[in-house]
């Protein structure tokens, strides 16, 4: 089979959801771009304008963050789970050393705040660039025929 041949058939039989792309860079490991919020398309430091919250595009390429549908979804995941983590870690330190309770919420209040919002911003940006590496979009009905 010649190479002419085989472009002509990709280009015929490909599904229209998949539309060509411009050249991206060489991706980077999930989370250290997650955690760098780095932008998916251009490798640029410019995901987030706050602590957890999403810049509305690139300043560097242009790229528009606000077309993903990141949400609050691992919020309430990563609350549960960093949340049983400082109960164990709280509860080794009871159990070992017996510190006062003013200790406690010294110590364990700003430490699982901290986590809490670390580990949302690595999320949310491992969600935003899998949905632009994946080219996941909103779900769509298409409308059918009157006989069908």
């Amino acid at each position: 089979m010649s190479p002419a041949v085989f472009f002509w058939a990709a280009a015929r039989y490909a599904s229209p959801m998949i539309t060509p792309v411009e050249p991206v860079r060489p991706a980077a490991p999930l989370l250290v771009d997650a955690a760098r919020g780095a932008c998916p398309k251009c490798g640029a430091a410019t995901l987030f304008d706050g602590p957890v919250r999403f810049a509305p595009s690139c300043r560097a390429c242009g790229l528009d963050y606000v077309q993903f549908n990141v949400g609050d979804g691992p919020a309430a995941f990563l609350t549960l789970i960093v949340g049983t983590l400082m109960v164990v870690l709280a509860l080794a330190l009871e159990l070992n050393l017996h510190p006062p309770l003013w200790v406690h919420i010294l110590l364990w209040t700003p430490l699982t705040t901290i986590a809490v919002v670390a580990s949302l911003r690595v999320a949310k940006g491992a969600l935003l660039t899998l949905e632009y590496r994946n080219r996941a979009r909103e779900g769509r009905i298409v409308a059918k025929g009157p006989d069908a």
